[in-house]
C-alpha cells in the first residue's frame, strides 16, 4: 500500500492552485507535467509535515523553522520580479506563461539553518521602519509590502504601472 497522492488529488488541488493564482494575479507554469509533480510534492509534503512546504527546498520539518517555505513562499513575488518565476517555477509571470520569455535558473533565496540562526531580524532603511517599500494600487487603494509592486493588482485587475509608493 502506498501513500502517493492519487491522480485525482494532484488534479483538485491543482484547480485550486490555478483559480486562487489567477484570482490574485498570479499564474502557474504552462508546464502541465511540471506542474502535476509540484502539486504532487506539495501533497506528500503536507502529508509529512503537515504544511505544504516548498517541495523543491529541505524542509526543517517544524512549522515554525519553515513558515518562510510554506507554498506560496515568502520568496516567490522576488524571483517572479527578477528571474520570471519562483525558485520551483510553479508560479510564473505573464511573459513566462505566454512564451515571450523562458525560465532562467533562479538562485536560492533561503538563508541556510547556520546563517538564520547566526542572524538577527535586520530592518533595511526603508521609511517608517519597513524592511520593504509599501506599493499602493491608485484604482481600488490595495496595498503591499515589497521590493516591487504585483504585476497585477489582485483585487481590481489593473497593471503594475498603476501603483505608487506608498511608503
Amino acid at each position: 500500500m502506498t501513500d502517493d497522492p492519487t491522480i485525482e488529488e494532484i488534479h483538485a488541488l491543482e484547480e485550486v492552485l490555478t483559480t486562487e493564482a489567477e484570482s490574485h494575479g498570479y499564474h502557474l507554469s504552462p508546464d502541465s507535467d511540471a506542474v502535476k509533480a509540484l502539486v504532487k510534492g506539495l501533497i506528500v509534503n503536507t502529508r509529512r509535515y503537515g504544511y505544504p512546504a516548498c517541495p523543491c527546498r529541505l524542509s526543517f520539518g517544524k512549522k515554525e523553522d519553515d513558515l518562510d517555505i510554506i507554498c506560496p513562499c515568502d520568496y516567490r513575488d522576488a524571483d517572479l520580479d527578477e528571474y520570471g518565476a519562483c525558485y520551483c517555477s510553479l508560479y510564473v509571470s505573464l511573459a513566462v506563461k505566454t512564451g515571450r520569455e523562458e525560465v532562467q535558473p533562479i538562485p536560492e533565496r533561503r538563508p541556510s539553518r547556520a546563517d538564520r540562526d547566526k542572524k538577527g531580524v535586520s530592518v533595511s532603511s526603508q521609511p517608517s521602519g519597513f524592511s520593504q517599500p509599501i506599493w499602493r494600487c491608485k484604482v481600488c487603494g490595495y496595498l503591499c509590502a515589497r521590493i516591487n509592486p504585483p504585476e497585477k493588482c489582485p483585487i481590481c485587475n489593473v497593471s503594475r504601472e498603476r501603483f505608487e509608493r506608498f511608503a
